[in-house]
């Protein structure tokens, strides 16, 4: 394309962000578009990990390896990224398998170990019992979502990106077999050279209206955060039941799968036993107190894998819709953005197509 292409990204969260200040970078004239808040979607609701821990089978713990390579860049280049490399511990996992979880990934190349409780206790004195096994991984930390996607957004507007929030998307339009632009909820018609859909969970609907299958689930999670106590946690501790870490103010944040009838009153209920959970898990001055909790749905691709790249069918049309927002988005911001302004394709993004899933009439 001989003058720099118009591209629109419809999802403002942190990898629609990260993609806006990797194309713009790249020379792009970019506009984010979003109905609601930067990062008020399933970036705001998520956990924050960083990690590759759970990247099975091997091509994804590869590009989430990367992916973790590619945060420590861009916290290199963009100040003030609210980025923790502390560590984690795991026992989420029978012994059996956490032995073969530990062994496999170490034999891939990943910082990982089994430790005992002596050294459990050691780095992470204030659990109140502390299992027999666990695996630490050293090199895992978490970011604070919306936060960071403020921030990326911030620095993509300092390169010339505009960012429109309020502006919802209904459908996408194209001529032939290109894409053209987005229809606005308004009605009217924002042209562009390319699109990409990195809308979460309203994906889908969006790649409807180009008769684009993709299939997601969006099951139910919970995340809940205590009012700011005294520092306890060193690291990020994954047990059975929870996901827990400790932010710089204090806030213990916990993240749970929960069931359906649980999101009756709003995840209220499973909030509080949560909370009370975080305190028979730690030793602290005070039990931890519920501040704020919110019971969200995370858009997972139906295989659990992303779906990042160009529809085959539709020229100038791309998606980046994955789970793993947190630990993928500035690989995918880098490596789709490389793809769009270069026609190269990262071959870590090889098994993750859109065309696995799309189907065209």
């Amino acid at each position: 394309m001989a003058t720099a292409p118009r591209v629109a990204i419809v999802g403002a969260g942190i990898v629609g962000a990260a993609l806006a200040w990797h194309l713009v970078r790249g020379g792009a004239r970019v506009t984010v578009l979003d109905a609601r808040a930067p990062g008020d979607g399933a970036t705001r609701h998520s956990w924050g990990w960083i990690n590759a821990g759970w990247g099975n089978p091997e091509p994804y713990f590869r590009l989430r390896a990367r992916a973790m390579a590619e945060w420590h860049w861009l916290d290199r280049e963009i100040d003030g990224l609210p980025v923790a490399w502390n560590g984690s511990l795991s026992w989420a996992l029978s012994v059996e398998r956490l032995r073969a979880f530990a062994l496999q990934h170490a034999a891939w190349g990943y910082d990982i170990r089994l430790v005992g409780r002596g050294e459990i206790g050691r780095l992470e004195p204030a659990l109140a019992a502390p299992p027999d096994l666990a695996a630490h991984a050293l090199a895992e930390g978490a970011v604070e979502p919306a936060a960071a996607t403020e921030i990326l957004l911030a620095a993509a507007r300092r390169l010339g990106s505009i960012v429109l929030v309020g502006h919802g998307v209904r459908s996408l339009e194209r001529r032939g077999s290109r894409v053209v632009g987005v229809r606005l909820s308004d009605g009217a018609l924002m042209e562009t050279d390319m699109v990409v859909v990195a809308a979460g969970a309203g994906s889908p609907a969006l790649a409807a209206t180009m008769d684009i299958l993709l299939p997601l689930a969006d099951p139910p999670a919970l995340i809940v955060t205590t009012r700011p106590c005294r520092p306890v946690l060193r690291g990020l501790v994954i047990t059975p039941t929870m996901e827990l870490r400790q932010v710089a103010d204090g806030r213990l944040v916990a993240a749970a799968t929960f069931r359906e009838s649980d999101t009756v009153d709003g995840g209220a209920n499973s909030a509080r036993e949560l909370a009370a959970e975080t305190g028979r898990l730690l030793v602290c001055e005070a039990p931890p107190e519920l501040d704020t909790h919110v019971a969200a749905r995370r858009p997972i691709p139906r295989d659990g894998l992303p779906i990042v790249g160009r529809a085959a069918a539709t020229e100038g049309l791309f998606f980046a819709v994955t789970h793993s927002g947190v630990t993928l988005a500035p690989a995918l911001g880098r490596f789709l953005a490389d793809e769009m302004l270069t026609g190269g394709r990262e071959p870590l993004l090889a098994p993750f197509g859109v065309e696995r899933f799309a189907v065209h009439d």
